[in-house]
């Protein structure tokens, strides 16, 4: 039975050792729950680091986690301490975390590290497929792990995997100055599907594979290794229901069973008659923009007195990475920023701030979400932000008032929300006061559309869209009328080559025999490819056809000394057997003094791109320069073009980063029907890799074998991957039984 995978850095279990016993919980955070059905109803298993060192444990108490962890459909990957160092305290928190949250004078980038991380992702993926079976899913979880997916997919190419980013991805000019940009990149496109938080980052991210990977994007689906990845957002939810049943019986609490928090709160809110308190949960991280928040509530009390004794800020820090220098130095500005306000402003009966810097368990937490009629949200980048929702989930008389930072995630759903920008102190101030002041039948109004959304959108719904997402992606393959070509595909190939009929075989050449490059110069023929021709040229019968875009000089200068048939420029001349050219089409070319000072101002506006003048049409190459800039361009192009060459016989064809001007008059379809007529053929062979040869497979018979290379829409019958499969087919072709 198929079953589902879920790779995280953490299992959902909190294991610890106690008298050389094992003790083992299940978490309660978000993820855990998201994905609890996931992993327990679908036979799945769940792979992530116990928590436990190697060093921590003896070959004995090591079987008996693996044990107690094989119990609740767990699997663990061995860490030592120094793999924690550097992999997740070293790279992943002191590099990745700041770089994707825009902190770049907190990235460190430290060769060792590096090492580290790509070692224990290796670990990861090892286990991933030793457990792994054709027909699986995997769903990798987040930043500490971006290089498992290509590590899986290159041992199992065929399996479905889907990797979800939890935290922000960065903008392209951030992106682009880390050392190590591509490797991340590459190993995130390992995956099948990609899902992100918001549009935004699916936005940044593939900014970033098109400008440094130079890859081909349409829409979300990213082309890469001849597979085609989709990348798409997934707001993530929380558990609403239980945050909301629990608001729901802490109202019913009677005196007797209230926590000593909530006692606290109601004998200050009793006794400080008309006092309103303004919530704010964080963990300490600098992400949170903790000291702009205290900064701008001295504002808020400094420009609007009349608040003074009459609101509190409870602000829980919960502690974080406190080994980490960055943090303690937070923890300290912090500390000061809460004694300096609360020293400037404090009465004899009253402290503007009631700061905690601690963990609290889950009841506390919703005492202080149910007492707070203000929930101040302020975050300079955050992926998604939680507290929001759970705030909005606790709210059961549908009152309160949330005052949100445009910088997080969760921004782009909760609308009716207060958004701020949490670096305008200004603002801050202000939205605070509008917030306070906030009419109830306002307040109620809002918050029934913000529960609406929250409730409807859980985490449950967050990871079944993203699974039946992941289902889905491999259907974009069935836009591809052609079939993978297999081996009894090619033995067939063998079979009908070795009959003494007629064959002919249609070789396109860039793309197709050769890779592109950056001048379309430095793509000449090497010697493995005369090797591989010469081998075809010993099958009996057949004959060989090179039909490309290239212009009949640069075929005769590659090709001078072979005896096969050469079609250029798409089709306008031939040069059969041993003999010399001949023009299929007699094409004018006057239209090309006029074609060309449009093609070479969007070179002078375009750096990187260039125009190929070859007899019969012109085209323009945008290999070599920035693609979003290129995407851009081709759209005013084709405008200008379309326009431009309207009544007349020219046409536009599109090829791999290339924009060609013709005559509609001429195409390789054409070509290859005036070369069959010529030399009637029982079996045709044809290969090719872009729009140009659509016409040569649509043209040729419909018994032809046809072969396109690349994942891409087609007419032909079959589709290889790469030139280099290519070649590996036509090395095994020539049989000589």
């Amino acid at each position: 039975m198929n079953k589902m995978i879920i790779v995280s850095n953490r299992l959902p279990l909190q294991i610890s050792i106690e008298d050389h016993h094992l003790k083992v919980t299940s978490s309660v955070g978000g993820l855990a729950t998201g994905l609890k059905s996931v992993h327990k109803e679908s036979n799945g298993i769940w792979i992530g680091w116990s928590g436990l060192t190697q060093e921590e444990l003896t070959p004995e108490l090591e079987d008996k986690v693996k044990e107690a962890v094989h119990k609740e459909q767990c699997v663990t990957v061995g860490l030592t301490q120094s793999d924690l160092d550097l992999y997740y305290y070293g790279f992943s928190n002191r590099t990745l975390w700041p770089l994707f949250h825009y902190f770049i004078e907190f990235t460190e980038y430290d060769p060792e590290s590096w090492n580290a991380y790509k070692r224990v992702n290796e670990k990861f993926a090892e286990v991933v497929l030793k457990h792994a079976e054709d027909g699986d899913q995997i769903w990798i979880q987040d930043y500490q792990l971006l290089l498992v997916p290509a590590l899986v997919k290159a041992k199992k190419p065929n399996i479905s995997i889907g990797f979800f980013n939890h935290i922000p991805f960065p903008s392209y000019e951030i992106f682009r100055t880390f050392p190590k940009r591509r490797e991340l990149l590459e190993g995130m496109l390992g995956a099948d599907l990609i899902g992100f938080h918001t549009y935004d980052y699916e936005r940044h991210f593939l900014s970033s594979v098109k400008r440094i990977l130079s890859l081909e994007v349409n829409f979300n689906k990213v082309t890469y290794n001849n597979r085609i990845i989709k990348v798409d957002s997934f707001p993530m939810g929380i558990d609403y229901k239980k945050f909301k049943n629990a608001a729901l019986k802490h109202d019913k609490q009677d005196e007797n069973n209230k926590t000593e928090i909530q006692k606290r709160l109601d004998q200050h809110l009793q006794k400080e008659v008309g006092m309103k308190m303004v919530l704010s949960v964080d963990r300490m991280d600098y992400t949170k923009g903790i000291p702009n928040r205290l900064k701008a509530f001295e504002y808020f009390l400094r420009k609007y007195p009349e608040f003074q004794e009459k609101i509190r800020l409870v602000m829980l820090a919960v502690p974080s990475r406190s080994e980490v220098p960055q943090y303690q130095k937070l923890k300290q500005e912090t500390d000061e920023l809460v004694g300096r306000i609360n020293g400037e402003f404090s009465t004899v009966s009253w402290t503007p701030i009631w700061y905690f810097y601690r963990t609290l368990p889950f009841e506390n937490i919703i005492d202080l979400y149910t007492s707070s009629e203000v929930a101040l949200i302020t975050p300079v980048r955050d992926g998604m932000n939680l507290v929001a929702k759970e705030y909005v989930a606790t709210r059961t008389k549908e009152d309160g008032v949330l005052v949100l930072s445009e910088m997080t995630g969760a921004s782009k759903e909760l609308n009716e929300a207060l958004l701020i920008n949490p670096f305008n102190y200004e603002e801050i101030a202000d939205t605070l006061k509008q917030a306070l002041e906030m009419p109830k039948a306002e307040q109620k109004q809002r918050m029934k559309a913000l529960q609406k959304r929250v409730s409807r959108y859980s985490v449950e719904k967050w990871a079944s869209e993203f699974i039946n997402s992941l289902k889905q992606v491999h259907k974009v393959y069935s836009i591809i009328q052609a079939s993978k070509l297999k081996s009894k595909d090619i033995n067939n190939f063998k079979e009908i080559l070795k009959s003494p009929e007629k064959k002919m075989m249609f070789l396109d050449y860039d793309g197709t025999l050769v890779n592109f490059t950056k001048n379309p110069q430095d793509a000449k023929p090497d010697s493995e490819l005369f090797q591989i021709l010469k081998g075809l040229e010993k099958i009996e019968n057949l004959e060989l056809v090179i039909i490309s875009g290239r212009d009949k000089k640069t075929l005769n200068e590659w090709f001078k000394n072979t005896s096969y048939t050469l079609v250029s420029d798409h089709g306008v001349s031939v040069r059969e057997k041993e003999q010399t050219w001949k023009i299929l089409e007699h094409l004018k070319t006057d239209w090309m003094e006029d074609v060309l000072p449009v093609l070479e101002t969007f070179v002078d506006r375009t750096p990187g791109t260039l125009v190929e003048k070859k007899k019969f049409s012109l085209a323009w190459h945008y290999r070599d320069t920035d693609i979003e800039l290129a995407q851009k361009r081709v759209v005013e192009i084709k405008t200008v073009l379309t326009s431009f060459i309207s009544n007349t016989d020219l046409t536009l064809l599109e090829g791999n980063k290339v924009i060609e001007i013709k005559s509609s008059k001429v195409n390789k379809g054409r070509a290859c029907n005036y070369i069959l007529e010529q030399n009637p053929t029982q079996h045709v062979f044809a290969i090719g890799d872009d729009w140009t040869d659509e016409f040569m497979f649509e043209e040729l018979p419909r018994d032809s074998q046809t072969i396109k290379v690349g994942v891409k829409e087609t007419k032909a019958k079959f589709y290889v991957a790469s030139v280099e499969d290519v070649r590996s087919l036509l090395k095994e072709l020539p049989t000589y039984n």
